[in-house]
């Protein structure tokens, strides 16, 4: 077997640039192979570690690569960017990610399973449907206000105003019914295909033993829990709670120098959808606060009263952020006075 200390993949659709690197970190191979190749190399090489940008693609051939017993680096393209030090091209992006690969403190994205990919597909799948879904709806509410036509508040009351939608009036002709009428039958397809969607979503996820500890957070629902496990998987890959709300994007912006620190706004890394969701869990709670009660309602009307509402449904994503990662990282049920009481901090992580 080829014995090698590095082995750096930069991936496209139909080639695979590889750049092996000895034991001295000299150059040996920066060539380009087809597919078929690169798993002969894989299955052919001794195990080393395999490093390849966090892109399309990477999980596969990371499972590929851990098949074959190497240890599989996944590795932002921003952090390999930085070690690209000449113009850009397949061979010096294969070279830089061998550099990435090896050097310390660089984080990495853990290969996902087969089944964690499904879930995050049906995640992807469902919010698809949800933007699609508000398109038809507000399509027909346009078409039907150029005619004088209101219709009740949300998918239910707007299917049903149109179902009681004369065919012709004085406010609008029988063509108009009848394209309303096509359009309500689209939305009603869209509608049970969000259903449909999230049913399967939350039948996979019951198989990770997280979901269920996940969802005794307040905040945190079937969806939200499908997602987080779809997206941190174990939580192992980070040290803390505070690392994984940093990776979601909800801690402030730091700017410091000589020994002072200047906080600032959110920083908004990471995944977009995952940090929209804890919010809108976060909102949940925050708005239905009177219906909470003990150290909880405490805590949070005391958020509240300091910082006012909005950052306060931010602050409590943090937090939420925070419980699910020692739900996802730890096997042990969620204990509510601990997380909100005089331990709040070591619960947290």
């Amino acid at each position: 077997m080829l014995k090698i200390k590095v082995l750096g993949l930069d991936l496209a659709k139909r080639v695979v640039q590889a750049c092996v690197l000895d034991e001295h970190d000299k150059v040996k191979k920066n060539a380009k192979l087809t597919p078929a190749k690169t798993a002969q190399l894989l299955a052919n090489t001794a195990p080393t570690v395999v490093a390849m940008e966090a892109c399309s693609m990477a999980h596969y051939w990371g499972r590929l690569a851990q098949s074959h017993g190497h240890e599989v680096r996944l590795i932002p393209p921003r952090y390999v960017k930085a070690f690209r030090r000449v113009h850009k091209s397949d061979a010096h992006d294969a070279l830089a990610i061998c550099e990435a690969a090896l050097r310390p403190g660089i984080h990495t994205v853990p290969v996902k399973s087969i089944e964690q990919q499904d879930l995050a597909m049906l995640v992807s799948v469902r919010d698809a449907l949800i933007v699609e879904r508000s398109a038809k709806s507000n399509q027909i509410r346009g078409i039907g206000r150029e005619f004088g036509l209101h219709f009740g508040k949300g998918i239910e009351a707007l299917l049903i105003d149109i179902s009681q939608l004369s065919v012709q009036s004085e406010l609008h002709s029988a063509q108009t019914a009848l394209i309303l009428g096509q359009l309500a039958q689209d939305l009603v397809r869209i509608n049970q295909r969000v259903s449909e969607t999230e049913q399967v979503l939350v039948e996979l996820a019951r198989r990770y033993r997280a979901y269920e500890r996940l969802q005794q957070i307040p905040g945190i629902g079937p969806v939200i829990s499908a997602s987080l496990i779809a997206k941190a998987g174990d939580g192992q890959q980070f040290k803390n709670g505070r690392q994984m709300s940093a990776w979601v994007g909800l801690v402030p912006r730091q700017n410091g120098t000589g020994g002072k620190v200047q906080l600032g706004h959110i920083t908004k890394n990471g995944d977009r959808y995952l940090r929209r969701q804890l919010i809108h869990g976060a909102r949940t709670v925050i708005r239905w606060l009177d219906r909470q009660e003990g150290p909880m309602r405490s805590w949070l009307e005391g958020l509240v009263q300091r910082r006012g509402p909005k950052r306060a449904i931010v602050a409590y994503a943090n937090k939420l952020t925070r419980l699910a990662w020692r739900a996802l990282a730890f096997d042990e049920p969620f204990d509510l006075a601990r997380a909100f009481g005089a331990d709040a901090k070591a619960c947290a992580g």
